[in-house]
């Protein structure tokens, strides 16, 4: 697992930071290349909580292009005036959307036309590699410690989600908190067993 740190934002003490793994590498190695994107433009769609938002900063912050987030619900009028200024100044633009353009009803005709000519980048479900960083970033910033053997019992049993990992850490939270006691296995259990509507185990 690795990390990419953002710049300090505003009243920040800390640095947020973008987990990597194998399934999002693609989607970084895509948005550092935005010099050669078919008109200047690329979509960025994924999931709830897939951290697409996040990207979109480390994007502007590095300097690469420009980027709208929840494109699309900016007036259309007005993102088809964006895109013909980022043709203009040669600056790539970003369009971030949890929908990606298949999906996303685009009434006005030349809009539509020039985002289905634009570079999709979509964030799919996390691997392994990356539900283990997830899981300790979420940890982390809830100040979770996470007992020994605690991913290899998690990642094989947890549904691949991006908002799903974020829920199960919450609740392993609670339940640390209400039972003042550590991470252990057979809180994790309770954990999932909590969240067992929403889990997909991949065990027997």
């Amino acid at each position: 697992m690795s990390q990419i740190a953002l710049p300090l934002s505003a009243g920040s003490p800390v640095a947020e930071t973008i987990v990597v793994g194998p399934s999002l590498q693609p989607v970084l190695d895509g948005l550092a290349s935005a010099a050669t994107w078919p008109f200047r433009t690329a979509v960025l769609a994924g999931p709830a909580r897939s951290g697409k938002s996040l990207i979109a900063r480390w994007f502007t912050a590095s300097g690469l292009g420009e980027a709208i987030d929840d494109a699309h619900l900016i007036d259309e009028a007005e993102l088809f005036h964006r895109w013909n200024r980022a043709q203009a100044d040669g600056t790539p633009l970003l369009l971030v959307s949890g929908q990606a353009p298949g999906a996303w009803r685009i009434a006005l005709p030349d809009l539509a036309s020039r985002l289905g000519s634009a570079l999709l980048l979509e964030i799919g479900a996390p691997d392994d590699e990356l539900l283990g960083g997830l899981l300790e970033a979420h940890a982390a910033r809830r100040g979770v410690t996470l007992g020994d053997g605690a991913l290899a019992y998690l990642i094989p049993r947890i549904e691949r989600s991006h908002a799903g990992i974020e829920a199960l850490v919450a609740t392993i939270d609670r339940l640390s908190l209400e039972r003042k006691a550590p991470v252990t296995i057979s809180l994790l259990r309770d954990a999932l067993a909590e969240r067992g509507g929403e889990w997909q185990p991949r065990l027997l």
